[in-house]
């Protein structure tokens, strides 16, 4: 089946955090958004027609989570990913973001040190510090165009460090961490015995030639000190689900967090949840790869405009995700006069590079999941806003 990811379609109007909070956020309603990380195509029909098989009974009870939810992510994983994951190591959780707030409430008191490398997905640090912990940033370097790890620094860092939160891919540059640099990671955690929550939920976006490796398959000895957190809601495009997992393969750290969990009820998801998942790994492929397809198509038209009309804003290329981090550094503006110039004269609604960490000053994010028509029409807007 051939998937329409030029379609316009309009999001205003359904509580979309996306398009429906611009006014709320910025003040205005003038703004093209291409910010939050969601994506302006259809959720892939196999989803869509899951949820509607369901609804269609008209009686939503309390649910249990169908067998078809473990059995897809568990061979998703192992097809996608050589990663071979049981069912008793997975564990629901309601969103990812949730996911790291939950290991820290488990494994870590008010006060512990959080490691993280900066510029990194800010939840990352704003969830952290709200709970009480300290954060603990470790700057990534910036070399021959994309972010590598200064791997002394990470290690003087890490002193005294209870958690490191690991983006795996990385966001908002785009990284994916190759075996080599992921089982230095786990070396070091090793030697000071620190936990690793490892954030993948940007995996599954990765393009070829590049190959996402799961930090616990990368590094097996990491296993017995990493929860590793997923979810399809990136990928295919269904965030409003609240459908994400924990996968554990250390016996008594996925006993203590699922306890933890279960305490809570934490880990019991709505039948949408379960069956939306189930669906995306079962029969979505296909569509992904439409889609993958689409989105670099997209990140190369953005490489190219910029060359060609806007040559003082760069970008990082992605490597994985739909966002890409432009480097506007060669306009030499201040932050808040960045972030002026795309607001109030390119009427465009981003991410200011700076809520990444200080390592983001000079930098906006750009969100390219998007029909081509919404994309061409933002570049326009700041090619002119620029001149």
């Amino acid at each position: 089946m051939k998937y329409d990811f030029d379609e316009v379609i309009e999001r205003r109007g359904t509580d979309c955090l996306k398009w429906d909070a611009v006014q709320q956020r910025w003040g205005r309603n003038d703004l093209l958004p291409l910010w939050v990380a969601d994506m302006d195509f259809r959720t892939p029909p196999c989803v869509m027609n899951a949820l509607r098989r369901r609804l269609d009974h008209e009686i939503l009870g309390y649910t249990l989570p169908c067998a078809e939810w473990s059995e897809a992510i568990c061979n998703w994983l192992e097809r996608r990913h050589d990663w071979k994951v049981s069912p008793e190591e997975l564990t629901f959780i309601p969103g990812v973001v949730r996911g790291q707030a939950f290991v820290l409430q488990c494994f870590t008191q008010p006060g512990d040190k959080v490691l993280v490398m900066t510029p990194v997905y800010h939840p990352f640090f704003l969830v952290t510090e709200a709970m009480g912990r300290t954060i603990v940033r470790s700057p990534l370097l910036l070399q021959e165009g994309q972010y590598q790890i200064d791997f002394d620094r990470l290690r003087a860092d890490m002193q005294g460090c209870k958690v490191l939160i690991l983006c795996n891919p990385h966001n908002p540059g785009g990284r994916v961490w190759t075996v080599d640099e992921l089982r230095r990671i786990a070396d070091i955690c090793e030697e000071q015995d620190v936990l690793v929550i490892s954030d993948e939920i940007h995996c599954d976006l990765t393009f070829p030639p590049y190959k996402h490796h799961p930090f616990v398959e990368a590094a097996p000895r990491a296993a017995v000190r990493t929860i590793t957190l997923m979810a399809p809601s990136k990928a295919f495009n269904m965030p409003g689900l609240g459908s994400s997992f924990s996968v554990i393969q250390n016996e008594e750290l996925n006993r203590r967090f699922q306890a933890f969990m279960e305490a809570g009820e934490f880990n019991e998801g709505h039948c949408l949840a379960y069956l939306g998942t189930a669906a995306a790994y079962a029969e979505g492929e296909e569509w992904l790869e439409q889609m993958l397809d689409y989105v670099k198509a997209n990140i190369d038209y953005t490489e190219q405009f910029l060359a060609e009309h806007i040559p003082s804003v760069g970008m990082i290329r992605p490597q994985a995700s739909y966002l890409i981090y432009l480097d506007c550094r060669k306009l030499h503006l201040p932050q808040p006069e960045l972030v002026k110039l795309f607001v109030e004269k390119a009427h465009l609604a981003l991410n200011d590079g700076t809520v990444f960490g200080p390592e983001g000053e000079g930098f906006m994010r750009l969100n390219v999941g998007c029909p081509r028509s919404i994309l061409t029409e933002a570049l326009q807007r700041l090619e002119q806003a620029v001149k």
